[in-house]
């Protein structure tokens, strides 16, 4: 990678404890320069290169178990939040299991609600406007002057391998990720849960049996990474399945994991109707999501098996919010950005909620230190390790008040002209206030075929995501919505979603946690959003944000815009079907 390594002559373990080995001299010695250290990586962050140290036989291993499409939806959720929601009917027990025995993030938000932006933003510990061409969903040729931490930790002696997906909905061209490191020779069927299971039992297995046959595939693929590691050394296995991703069975939901629909009647947030086709569209997300909680399971028991629990960072979450829905994937809303945040391993103080404001760019330096290793200064993420080892609760860290969001091109042909919809935003605790640069472009995508004409069918709605409005996601919620624009009752929620919006939006999140009253230009919020506003804008320039510049035109120009050509993407040419 080219990168000069600075050594520092310190001999600790896992958890930073003198080695019993030193005299008493030599221990006081090496804890001052473990506190010189403490302050180079907390002072001189931006200034300083990687560091790694001499002795790395206790360095824990890294289990980053990361599912498509996974919003902020989790059982413990209901009990954190307050019943009364939608996470009242979610079903997942380990993923609990794991934020009780170690911390959950309350605030928990992804720097893209889109695939490739956001895995980008993952893998470099960058806000995604910093990862040149991963910024975009399709297209994107892996930076290799961009260092992430796989590499990072595969140098520095750590044994790395993933299963499924892990940079991009494709195989972009100087992917640090190779064959070698692949592991699914056991099977990959978890990525269509839904419709394996069902046709296994369409032939006469039982449903149970039907779910352990694809599980079995997750605990031998794990199997074979760890067996694969040599030497001792530490793991770092990502495990990326694509399952919560579109499209389900319908049905699947309440016929595989017992989620009754009409359970979720009265709990739905205001921008979802509250009507019998979008509550088991939502049965069935929550059905994969419970099959995702499953596999969670399995690499957990393998990991007990292994006897590998207590040296390894544990760490689970998702992408983006939910896809199809309306705020969801796509939108710079809580419900497309939020996500599931949960940590535990060697050293990390458990049983507790976290509310600080925390990105996904924080996982990367937060990877690499647990390895005991300096973060790149490229890494503008910051380290989660010191809330995980605090012993505090709730709010911690005053400097964590807001998390950075954003968004550019998703689906190249959403507009005619392939231009994307350039998004920033600025969130808090108690406000969130979003930059649409573009307003006069359609947020979700151009809706093709809605203006004249018979429009698509039902069954083009639900199966065809490019058909309208291609950002966001085809299937049974987006078919209903659509289908139900023109009725009084439904012509208002419509236009909000799917609608041109203002230049600036801002939400009070106290009196309008569902987003859905734009306060932007109203007297009593003037202060506010010109403070957010302000510092949105700062927090841009200072990193170097391209939309600032020339009037976006790295964004607006190809290969960031028009239609995607380029073999050396992994993608076949796309073009718009009228």
């Amino acid at each position: 990678m080219g990168t000069h390594f600075i050594i520092f002559p310190l001999f600790f373990g896992t958890y930073g404890m003198v080695s019993s080995q030193s005299t008493s001299l030599d221990a006081l010695k090496a804890l001052r320069r473990l506190l010189i250290l403490f302050i180079l990586t907390n002072v001189c962050h931006e200034n300083a290169g990687w560091a790694v140290e001499k002795n790395t036989e206790e360095r824990p291993n890294i289990l980053f178990l990361f599912a498509d499409d996974w919003g902020r939806h989790a059982s413990v959720l209901a009990k954190i939040d307050g019943a009364g929601g939608i996470n009242d009917v979610v079903q997942t027990p380990n993923f609990d299991k794991v934020a009780s025995r170690g911390v959950i993030f309350r605030n928990a938000h992804v720097s893209a609600p889109s695939c490739t932006p956001c895995r980008s933003a993952v893998l470099t510990g960058r806000h995604f406007w910093q990862t040149g061409t991963g910024s975009i969903l399709r297209g994107a040729v892996y930076d290799s002057s961009l260092p992430s931490f796989p590499p990072i930790l595969r140098e520095q002696g750590y044994c790395v391998g993933y299963s499924h997906k892990v940079w991009s909905p494709g195989t972009p061209a100087n992917s640090p990720f190779t064959k070698d490191e692949s592991f699914s020779k056991n099977g990959g069927r978890i990525n269509q849960f839904s419709q394996t299971v069902t046709k296994l039992i369409t032939k006469g297995t039982p449903r149970e049996m039907a779910k352990r046959a694809i599980l079995d595939e997750v605990r031998g693929n794990f199997r074979d990474m760890i067996n694969s590691c040599k030497d001792n050394a530490p793991f770092c296995y990502w495990f990326g399945p694509t399952n919560v991703h579109r499209k389900w069975i319908k049905g699947s939901g309440k016929d595989l994991w017992g989620i009754d629909p009409d359970s979720l009647q009265g709990k739905m947030p205001a921008f979802l109707p509250d009507v019998p086709e979008v509550r088991q569209d939502l049965a069935d997300y929550f059905g994969e999501i419970a099959a995702w909680d499953a596999a969670v399971g399995v690499l957990l028991d393998e990991l007990e098996k292994a006897k590998l629990t207590d040296n390894t960072l544990i760490v689970i979450s998702g992408d983006h919010g939910a896809p199809g829905f309306p705020h969801g994937k796509c939108n710079l809303y809580s419900f497309g950005t939020g996500v599931c945040l949960s940590v535990t391993g060697p050293g990390v103080v458990g049983g507790r909620v976290v509310d600080d404001m925390v990105s996904l760019i924080d996982l990367a330096p937060t990877f690499l230190e647990a390895a005991h290793i300096k973060p790149p200064k490229s890494m503008t993420g910051r380290s989660l390790w010191g809330l995980l080892h605090s012993k505090e609760s709730g709010f911690i860290d005053p400097t964590r008040d807001c998390v950075f969001t954003g968004r550019e091109r998703h689906v190249e042909s959403a507009r005619s002209d392939f231009t994307p919809y350039p998004q920033r935003a600025i969130r808090t605790h108690d406000h969130v206030l979003i930059m649409n640069f573009r307003p006069d472009r359609w947020p979700l995508g151009d809706p093709y075929r809605l203006e004249e004409g018979p429009g698509p069918t039902q069954q083009e709605l639900e199966t065809n995501t490019r058909v309208t409005l291609p950002d966001e996601d085809a299937g049974p919620t987006k078919a209903w919505l659509v289908q139900s624009r023109k009725e009084d009752s439904w012509k208002s929620l419509y236009n909000k979603v799917y609608g041109k919006r203002m230049s600036i939006e801002l939400f009070d999140l106290n009196q309008d946690p569902n987003e859905m009253h734009n306060l932007a230009g109203e007297r009593a919020y003037a202060e506010v959003e010109k403070k957010l506003t302000d510092r949105l804008l700062s927090k841009l320039s200072k990193t170097g944000d391209p939309r600032l510049m020339n009037d976006g035109e790295f964004y607006e120009t190809p290969p960031m815009a028009g239609p995607i050509k380029e073999k050396s993407s992994g993608w076949k040419n796309q073009k718009r079907k009228p």
